[in-house]
């Protein structure tokens, strides 16, 4: 899928992400851009610390168009959320979701967002991860299932979306870059884009 393409980038850009919040976010950036799934699973190994999981991943997922695509650059991103030593997955359905902000209520949870950008044939890759921790407020059971009711955040780990409605569910947010919560550190790219020889803006 290709987007609208402008003037700037010096070689194909590739986001290796069916990831729609991702393109969303890659688009503000004003770069003709190609989507590809990367294939790679987000398998976890035992004791592997959250931020290097993330990395790892991204890492793994530019990696695997790169060699698809060794004239292109290519980003990669992947983000993992922890709250009480637990993982925040991605809910699915209702009941998971419920469950995942009654865990967040009253609590904090930091997400770690990574980013791999990498070009074979430039034998150039630099990498970065974002950190952003939210405090939730205390919810009620009501206020869960209101929320859930009507965003359906289904597809985000932690079941909220910041956003979006889901950001009166936050006490605070504490952040570099409020865009890395919604998956694409866009402040960290930019630059590494101008770096390989795009022109942003």
């Amino acid at each position: 899928m290709q987007d609208t393409p402008v003037s700037g980038a010096s070689r194909p850009l590739i986001l290796a992400s069916t990831s729609p919040y991702r393109a969303e976010l890659l688009r503000r950036l004003g770069l003709p851009f190609e989507i590809l799934g990367s294939g790679v699973p987000e398998h976890e190994i035992r004791g592997e610390p959250p931020p290097e999981r993330a990395l790892r991943l991204a890492r793994e997922k530019a990696a695997a168009a790169a060699s698809l695509h060794p004239g292109s650059v290519v980003i990669g991103s992947d983000q993992v959320g922890t709250a009480n030593t637990a993982i925040l997955r991605k809910p699915g359905n209702a009941i998971n979701c419920a469950e995942q902000l009654k865990l967040l209520s009253g609590s904090r949870a930091e997400f770690y967002t990574a980013c791999s950008v990498q070009c074979r044939a430039a034998d150039l890759s630099l990498e970065h991860v974002d950190t952003t921790a939210i405090v939730v407020r205390t919810l009620t059971n009501d206020e869960i299932d209101r929320y859930v009711e009507r965003e359906h955040p289904f597809d985000c780990a932690g079941g909220f979306k910041a956003e979006g409605l889901g950001i009166s569910l936050c006490e605070r947010i504490e952040s570099d870059d409020p865009t890395a919560l919604i998956g694409l550190p866009l402040v960290w790219l930019a630059g590494a884009l101008r770096q390989m020889g795009y022109v942003v803006p």
